[in-house]
């Protein structure tokens, strides 16, 4: 009868082990895939909230295209280089948003003090040098 009480035992605690393993391996499921996974669909959602007119999509299927118009059933209209192309709103990989207009005006103005500064730089360093190895013609 001991003996019998005994194998029980050891089987109980074998198989709470089992338990405890498969509780472990649904949480390492949930947190290392179903977790990630929800949160990369709510990012695409919101990426397809901001959508809006001028934005370069990158489509599924690799087509670079421009937003032409949004429509309320969930589909947009695509300016692929004068071809108009619907779509659902789905198959946007990619927003590539509109890029503003760079002001050209302060970049130039810039490199013109960079170049002039650098000049003025290089003169000074030749004055060095036309002034050092005419001494040493005279030492000769």
């Amino acid at each position: 009868m001991n003996t019998l009480f005994l194998a029980s035992a050891g089987a109980a605690g074998g198989s709470n082990m089992m338990i405890i393993l498969f509780i472990v391996l649904i949480g390492f499921t949930y947190f290392g895939m179903i977790r990630p996974q929800k949160k990369q669909q709510q990012q695409r959602l919101q990426m397809m909230d901001k959508l809006k007119k001028g934005d370069g999509v990158v489509l599924v299927d690799g087509l670079h295209a421009k937003v032409d118009k949004i429509n309320s059933d969930k589909t947009i209209v695509v300016d692929a280089d004068g071809i108009y192309l619907t779509f659902e709103r789905m198959a946007v990989r990619r927003v590539i948003p509109a890029a503003a207009p760079v002001e050209e005006n302060d970049a130039p103005a810039a490199d013109k003090t960079e170049d002039t500064a650098s000049k003025e730089d290089t003169s000074a360093t030749d004055t060095k040098t036309t002034d050092a190895s005419d001494e040493t013609k005279e030492d000769k």
